[in-house]
């Protein structure tokens, strides 16, 4: 009998998810809350195991194609003019800016485009309570009759309601890390072809970067802060009250927050737990083990756990042993992005003039210094480490 998976979110993590599971004969049912897919947000980078994964996906051209094409990063000073420059080739594309790199929303259309005719997707609706049974889980949604499921999947995000339902208050697992992180889009004033513009004061960091084409603009303000203020217009207060006295472009992007369509913003955080399951339902992606976007991994991560979760539960008829067999095996991976991810929260806002003035530097000379295998690892993560396991001999004939 095929298996019938109940996965909540449809940004990244669980499509990927519902891809895999479909080639593996499962029967897949999506729920997300938002009315459609969310355009645009963040430019998130695939890396290491996570190309590797979108190739074994047959998805390379199609994420290609979506890429935002940034050939690099400068950083200026409050006149515009550039202090140091990495370009994307840097560190064999795994760099600061990496080869691979996608707006959020963008890659959540690719993947949705590649699974939808095979999966069910329902828009506008999440779950509001769940009950496991010694056979399965009866998940009630907000709206429409209870189901019961062989197993869920939370691919939720950072505020996962499949956690809290299950695992307990989000403040049991959530670290935060001493930043906010807004991202929104903006016109390109700045005339940027295909480059991200970088400026530092003390302890805050504003960036603009241009996108589809150079018609447009992304903007991300980093500021220090903790909490997960979740109101919008209290979000902007902060971000107004922490930013007004910087220069540069800053008072400019100050004045886009009303009117940009796709305002985010939340906390820097990591999501760790002991465990990502619970008899039949399990976590994935940022629900799971957030590092951060300070980490420049999660994408990644999120990508080589859905494979690797697939493939497990294909594997056996034991849920318990498949959750088991997917945590082994990417929980190393998940350490060592979330370390990347607390280290780079001490760096990416320098907290002085000098300290500016030194990353600069680094940033300079960095692509030139020996060794640069090692430096890749410290300061871009460590997913071209893992070994991604071969589930081919468990995929239906053709």
């Amino acid at each position: 009998m095929t298996k019938r998976v109940l996965i909540v979110g449809a940004s990244i993590a669980g499509p990927a998810l519902a891809h895999w599971l479909h080639r593996y004969g499962f029967s897949v049912t999506v729920v997300e809350r938002a009315p459609r897919l969310r355009p645009g947000g963040q430019a998130v980078d695939i890396r290491g195991a996570g190309k590797e994964v979108v190739r074994r996906m047959g998805l390379d051209a199609q994420v290609r194609a979506a890429c935002t094409d940034t050939r690099g990063m400068s950083y200026v000073d409050e006149w515009n003019r550039e202090r140091a420059r990495m370009p994307s080739d840097a560190f064999g594309g795994e760099g600061i800016v990496a080869e691979f790199e996608i707006l959020r929303g963008d890659l959540a259309e690719v993947l949705h485009e590649a699974t939808r005719q095979d999966v069910e997707y329902r828009f506008g609706t999440t779950v509001t309570s769940v009950e496991q049974t010694r056979d399965g889980v009866v998940a009630s949604f907000g709206s429409g009759p209870p189901e019961a499921f062989d197993v869920l999947v939370g691919a939720d995000g950072l505020h996962s309601e499949v956690r809290s339902l299950v695992f307990g208050p989000e403040s049991r697992y959530l670290h935060d890390l001493g930043h906010r992180m807004a991202f929104f889009t903006v016109p390109n004033r700045l005339d940027l072809d295909r480059w991200m513009l970088i400026y530092n004061e003390p302890h805050r960091t504003a960036m603009v970067r241009s996108i589809r084409d150079n018609a447009q603009a992304m903007a991300i303000l980093l500021a220090p802060g903790t909490g997960a203020e979740r109101d919008p217009a209290a979000q902007k207060a902060l971000l107004r009250s922490n930013m007004r006295h910087m220069r540069w472009e800053v008072p400019w992007l100050l004045e886009q927050l009303d009117t940009a369509p796709d305002f985010y913003c939340d906390s820097c955080s990591q999501v760790r737990m002991p465990t990502w399951a619970a008899g039949r339902v399990a976590l994935l992606g940022d629900a799971a083990f957030c590092s951060s976007p300070l980490s420049g991994q999660g994408t990644s991560t999120a990508l080589v756990g859905a494979y690797v979760l697939a493939g497990e539960l294909a594997a056996t008829e034991d849920h318990s042993a498949a959750f088991t067999a997917y945590e082994r095996q990417v929980r190393p991976l998940v350490a060592a992005n979330q370390k990347t991810g607390e280290s780079n929260a001490k760096h990416v806002a320098a907290g002085s003039r000098f300290a500016i003035w030194a990353q600069h530097q680094v940033v300079r000379i960095l692509p030139h210094l020996p060794g640069n295998e090692l430096l890749q690892r410290k300061f871009f993560g460590a997913s071209h480490d893992v070994e991604l396991p071969d589930y081919d001999h468990l995929l239906p004939a053709a």
